[in-house]
């Protein structure tokens, strides 16, 4: 059996999948451990996974806190670069730290989280098999399909692919920091050219947690990229909705782990529900204060609570109201719900795009749509039953991508095979 490290950016829904993935090769007899900075140990909800803290001189305990909040709320240019240089200096600790780390620690593999380019450079450098793992949508990159952060639908006609090609540079050129920390270890390690984090994938085994219906269509590539779905535990949730009106419709809103303190966004959800006289359950997840919360809530209209079973809650409601993040877009598909995203950072822009592309729903500004502009849209998605029936032929996609199961066994392929003598796949 082997010994599998696992390099993820600490944030909570890129953990929660790489934990999902640590328990299944678990499961098959193997021995996993996580390589991070002190701080994301919290992370891990399962002491039997193994965790190295690194970084104690850069990164020393309670630094992260500041890093998420950051990375949530950028607030501007200047913002944006910090968020950016953050993730530039992660990437040379790691490249500086794990070496060493991995050594001491017996480690034979790497499950690499494709945000996180040091997994890639440093298995590479040392030779050691490993799997790239798109916990976000993929940023494998090819004409016609824009990047993930990018909010536009894809496509070949040459004034589009102009557009994206610009785009593409503004992003590379905003990536710079991190472009130079990647090109410096990449020479340091001895390894080809590469500056961004398209260039520093598995050659074998791409992981990605959309299902093929949902991405955008590929044309270049091989078999390394593998839409597996959702990576997940199976979990008993159940959600008491015994408080609720059978004959109104019911709405979920969540703007996910980071971005759920925007209460403002969170007014005009509930304000466009009331409009169209629809229930609403808000999950904030930790980012409200209670006093904010309970100026959100109205009796037998408007519910608010930390957190929720969402895939119970979901297999109730009528539609949900979401950030787009990718998780609880893949958790709507498999329950038939139409989704009216809100995306506001990261991936959110593409995984709107994409929602919008395969019919399951519509997308809105978080910042600039109204109440009433809002619940015009979410009226769309409860009165057109096109966009729930599309969000169940994407749900069923889903159930037979085979999730986390799958994805073990694909590891576990990589891992027998062992590397067949490293060549860089730009």
């Amino acid at each position: 059996m082997s010994h599998v490290g696992i390099i993820a950016p600490p944030f909570p829904s890129h953990w929660r999948a790489m934990q999902a993935l640590g328990r299944g090769l678990q499961r098959q007899g193997h021995r996993v451990t996580f390589f991070h900075q002190q701080d994301a140990a919290r992370l891990l909800s399962d002491p039997a996974l193994g965790f190295v803290a690194l970084g104690k001189q850069t990164h020393p305990p309670g630094s992260l806190d500041a890093v998420l909040r950051r990375a949530a709320n950028p607030g501007s240019p200047w913002g944006l670069k910090r968020v950016i240089a953050d993730l530039a200096r992660t990437t040379d600790m790691l490249c500086r730290e794990l070496p060493q780390a991995l050594s001491l620690a017996g480690v034979d593999a790497l499950v690499c989280d494709q945000m996180e380019a040091a997994g890639g450079l440093v298995a590479e450098a040392r030779q050691m098999p490993w799997v790239s793992v798109a916990c976000a949508l993929p940023v494998n990159r090819e004409p016609g399909i824009p990047l993930p952060v990018m909010p536009w639908s894809c496509s070949r006609r040459p004034r589009d692919l102009e557009i994206q090609a610009a785009s593409t540079r503004v992003y590379d050129h905003l990536m710079a920091p991190q472009r130079r920390v990647i090109e410096h270890h990449a020479a340091a390690f001895g390894l080809s050219r590469r500056g961004a984090l398209h260039e520093c994938l598995s050659p074998w085994l791409q992981i990605s947690q959309t299902v093929r219906d949902f991405d955008f269509p590929r044309t270049v590539g091989g078999d390394e990229l593998q839409h597996v779905g959702p990576l997940r535990e199976p979990m008993q949730q159940e959600f008491d909705s015994s408080g609720l009106s059978a004959g109104r419709p019911f709405v979920f809103a969540s703007l996910g782990t980071l971005q759920g303190q925007r209460e403002r966004t969170f007014q005009r959800i509930a304000q466009a529900c009331a409009s169209q006289d629809v229930q609403l359950l808000i999950a904030h997840c930790g980012g409200l204060s209670t006093r904010q919360a309970q100026a959100l809530r109205r009796p037998g209209q408007v519910w608010v609570t930390d957190f929720a079973p969402q895939q119970a809650v979901l297999e109730r409601a009528d539609a949900v109201v979401s950030h787009a993040g990718l998780n609880t877009v893949m958790e709507a598909f498999t329950a038939a719900v139409p989704v009216l995203a809100l995306p506001i950072a990261f991936d959110q822009p593409g995984v709107a795009a994409r929602l919008v592309h395969a019919g399951a729903g519509l997308k809105v500004s978080p910042r600039w749509t109204s109440s009433r502009e809002m619940g015009r849209a979410l009226r769309r998605l409860l009165d057109e039953p096109a966009f729930g029936a599309r969000s169940a032929q994407l749900g069923q996609a889903v159930r037979q991508a085979g999730g986390t199961d799958r994805a073990v066994a694909l590891i576990e392929g990589v891992l027998r095979s062992g590397p067949p003598g490293i060549a860089h796949v730009a």
